[in-house]
């Protein structure tokens, strides 16, 4: 099955399977982002173990979730669900006092029918803390989409705006008739609408997005998710969003469909091209020229010009985990690379859509041809191109990177550019300290190499 963009870029579907990471994995950074908070995650024993061994190195802070395992009995439907939750509950408001407890239901959840959304508004209003419900299980998401139902649950809690964009600026007009003092800023407020960005990320790189737009005069309202639970922004009817990563197509159609916001379709800001034309997408909205952004983005170029040299001429093969993998293709082809396959679990063409066209537009710009786009693809046929291929790098999840290495085939963990700081100018070169590290690492040896191989021969 094939579905095409238009006559060169065609993305292919293989098997229907997710081969990726656990998606529950999500609550590893959302804890985290959203400080008063608290996550549950209703799954069994497998579920603890996961979360307690596989994220252990990549939690350095206190940690805000806990298990509710389910035993035997649970999962034989002989015992009350919602007794056991309930306890625990009080037991987190005791101990944490969060403003919102999200439960992370999991593969087990589904398959016994566990009516997670049927519990939770009775024990909300039981203990009086938000309970939200989020379905992160690995039968129907992939890694990265833990977060997505997350947000998209979360947006149903946002505030709607006391006015609407028509009933502010006539009340700021009233206002002026009677009151000169303030008027340039009041009518800037009038005629700007609200502006909020959805997804995650960490509150030093939220703060550079959000500055970035400052410098083209454009004032971001709120973040989705918020620093706080009660910091959550108002969304409704004129109010603009804008999404930060690749794999938030269910936020981004709650917040169209049952919120009533205007998206503003932009590629991701990933790599100064890409942060250049997130911008350049959200500036026409508000009536903005943009300013200064050819010459920024040549300075950050510019700049990586060490790490330019390293992959230049390099391919690499992607085999699909985060659902970053359209962004970072784009990218390191911008930088030189030559890209065999972009691998995707999941593909929201529509929400995908500006950056499969800057994809497309880069290709043409660097003069190569556009990279196979595979949805959900199979493993057993990846390896087999990668055999063929022997690219000089290959992106892939954890479980594919030591056999990959045993083949000489240098390998990257995709989850490592889901938890590094990617977004925006300033990152760019963490982006490619990732993907340079294996290729460096594979030049020393070969350095080493023959330098032992020099040695013997002078003995």
């Amino acid at each position: 099955m094939s579905v095409k963009i238009d006559e060169t870029l065609i993305v292919e579907c293989e098997t229907g399977n997710y081969h990726t990471f656990c998606p529950i994995s999500c609550v590893s950074w959302l804890y985290q982002k959203i400080e008063d908070s608290f996550f549950l995650v209703v799954g069994t024993k497998t579920c603890g173990y996961f979360l307690q061994n596989a994220l252990g190195v990549m939690i350095f802070a206190e940690p805000r979730y806990a298990m509710a395992e389910l035993e035997e009995g649970d999962i034989s439907a002989q015992l009350n669900d919602y007794e056991g939750l309930k306890k625990l509950c009080i037991r987190i408001r005791k101990d944490r006092d969060p403003s919102v407890i999200i439960w992370i239901g999991t593969c087990t959840t589904e398959i016994i029918k566990m009516d997670l959304e049927g519990m939770a508004p009775k024990l909300e209003w039981e203990i009086g803390i938000p309970i939200l419900v989020a379905r992160a299980n690995g039968l129907d998401y992939a890694f990265t989409q833990g977060e997505d139902t997350v947000l998209a649950a979360m947006a149903h809690r946002c505030p709607e705006p006391e006015f609407s964009v028509r009933e502010r600026k006539e009340t700021i007009q009233h206002f002026l008739t009677f009151h000169s003092r303030k008027k340039e800023e009041l009518v800037e407020y009038a005629n700007h609408p609200s502006l909020v960005l959805f997804g995650s990320l960490p509150s030093n790189v939220a703060s550079q997005l959000n500055l970035e737009l400052k410098r083209q005069s454009i004032k971001v309202s709120g973040w989705l998710p918020a620093q706080k639970y009660t910091d959550l922004p108002s969304l409704g009817d004129g109010v603009y969003v804008c999404g930060v990563h690749p794999f938030l197509s269910r936020t981004a159609t709650t917040l169209i469909r049952r919120e009533k916001c205007q998206l503003i379709a932009a590629p991701f800001p990933i790599g100064p091209d890409g942060t250049r034309a997130w911008i350049e997408k959200i500036c026409p909205v508000f009536g903005v020229e943009p300013q200064g952004l050819e010459e920024r983005e040549e300075r950050i170029w510019e700049s990586l010009k060490d790490y330019l040299d390293l992959v230049d001429g390099k391919s690499v093969f992607f085999m699909g985990d985060n659902l970053l993998e359209v962004s970072l293709a784009r990218f390191l082809i911008r930088c030189g690379m030559i890209v065999h396959e972009i691998g995707i679990p999941y593909m929201d063409k529509r929400y995908q859509t500006a950056e499969l066209s800057l994809l497309q537009d880069t290709c043409i710009k660097m003069c190569v041809p556009i990279p196979r786009i595979v949805e959900k693809p199979d493993n057993s046929n990846q390896i087999r191109r990668i055999r063929e291929l022997q690219p000089d790098l290959a992106i892939t999840g954890m479980a594919h990177a030591n056999p990959l290495e045993a083949r000489g085939i240098s390998t990257k963990w995709s989850v490592e550019f889901t938890f590094a700081q990617i977004h925006g100018f300033a990152n760019a070169r963490d982006v490619l300290e990732l993907v340079t590290r294996p290729l460096r690492r594979q030049k020393n040896l070969e350095d080493l190499g023959r330098t032992t191989l020099v040695r013997k021969e002078e003995v």
